[in-house]
């Protein structure tokens, strides 16, 4: 084992970000990573706030910029397509303060700086974990068993590290009765800089124009007993939730029904009331998140930040690093989860009174705040 190593369970936007950083402060890393992709890699998300001074240190700042989406607004729809009320999502000129961009963008940016300096261990995954006072043994599904000082289980909702080390994933994972579908999609757009979205009672139905890689987006309200690794039975809740609806919807379950790389699953809080146990430690969804309605783009860059940095100023007392990190990184995740809940009853109210009543009240709204 050599001195101050690390595994990183994961090399999305929280473990290259995490595997970077502590690269940097002299650790020597080794990152698995299970897939080179998953069929959510184009949906957009955000780099805002302390994420985008990381960001600025990584060097990826202006690739960020070069690939963001430049989308401003989202427009509410009516059955026929007809404007019905309006927001910004931000405004003009803002892409220096913020940026929206596809996640796989992100990903390989961040994975790339992290290449610089780590070891990368691609097509596997964390299969058993043995530690002790001296270290931890790592078992995987297809490279010999490895030792390390640390594991970062950075792997996402459904984390292996996290069942292996703190229990069943239904002991953290709380469904919100709500689901979440995408499917890329050839769709003409109008208007880059926007997003068109259709609500029915429960449901809402988005395209968004994706940097000229438009898709479209089901999200619905249900009470389903449902499983993520059964594919068909997402393809199948999306089809029958959405089957009559109106504006591009036929369209839209076209799309889907013939897509090869669609992607669905439940939208979960995940809730873990200790981030480490011994010589493991939780980062990004895997420890705290709300998926589809947080900032987790940005916190995961923020919280691999804190956590590098906690490591790194106490190099040989993990102990007392992980508590500074999950101290000071609650703070930050927890006022971002208290907007899940409005975001939910905006993007989709559960019945006709609040479709309208959102309306009229984004209507209400300064001009500058719809255009």
């Amino acid at each position: 084992m050599a001195e101050h190593s690390v595994l990183v369970s994961g090399g999305g936007i929280a473990g290259s970000t995490a595997a970077y950083w502590l690269a940097m402060s002299g650790w020597s890393v080794t990152i698995v990573e299970r897939a080179a992709g998953t069929p959510t890699d184009g949906n957009p998300v955000d780099v805002r706030g302390a994420a985008v001074a990381i960001a600025r240190q990584m060097g990826i700042w202006p690739h960020l910029q070069e690939a963001g989406t430049g989308v401003e607004r989202l427009v509410f729809v009516d059955a026929d397509g007809r404007p019905l009320a309006s927001i910004r999502t931000r405004q003009r000129g803002d892409r220096h303060a913020e940026v929206e961009v596809a996640r796989n963008e992100l990903v390989n940016l961040l994975l790339s700086k992290a290449r610089e300096n780590s070891l990368i261990i691609e097509g596997d995954s964390v299969t058993a974990l043995h530690q002790n006072g001296a270290g931890i043994d790592v078992e995987f599904g297809r490279t010999p068993s490895l030792r390390f000082d640390l594991v970062v289980g950075a792997d996402g909702i459904h984390s292996a590290v996290r069942t292996l080390a703190f229990g069943p994933d239904d002991l953290f994972s709380h469904p919100l009765g709500m689901f979440v579908g995408t499917v890329r999609s050839p769709m003409p757009i109008e208007d880059p800089r926007t997003v068109l979205l259709y609500n029915e009672p429960g449901t809402s139905l988005t395209i968004h124009p994706a940097g000229g890689k438009p898709g479209f987006a089901f999200i619905f309200r249900g009470q389903h007993n449902f499983d993520y690794r059964d594919t068909e039975q997402g393809r199948r809740l999306v089809e029958s939730t959405y089957a009559g609806g109106g504006w591009l919807t036929t369209h839209a379950l076209q799309e889907w029904g013939a897509a090869g790389d669609r992607y669905f699953d439940a939208v979960t809080r995940v809730e873990v009331p200790r981030w480490n146990t011994g010589r493991v430690v939780l980062l990004g969804d895997a420890a705290s998140c709300i998926s589809l309605f947080s900032e987790g783009s940005s916190s995961a860059i923020v919280g691999a930040k804190t956590l590098a940095d906690a490591i790194a100023t106490h190099p040989g007392d993990h102990t007392t690093a992980f508590g500074a990190y999950e101290h000071t990184h609650r703070k930050y995740v927890r006022p971002l989860h208290r907007g899940a809940g409005i975001a939910s009853r905006l993007l989709v109210p559960n019945t006709r009174w609040g479709i309208t009543t959102r309306n009229a009240v984004l209507n209400a709204l300064p001009l500058r705040n719809k255009r």
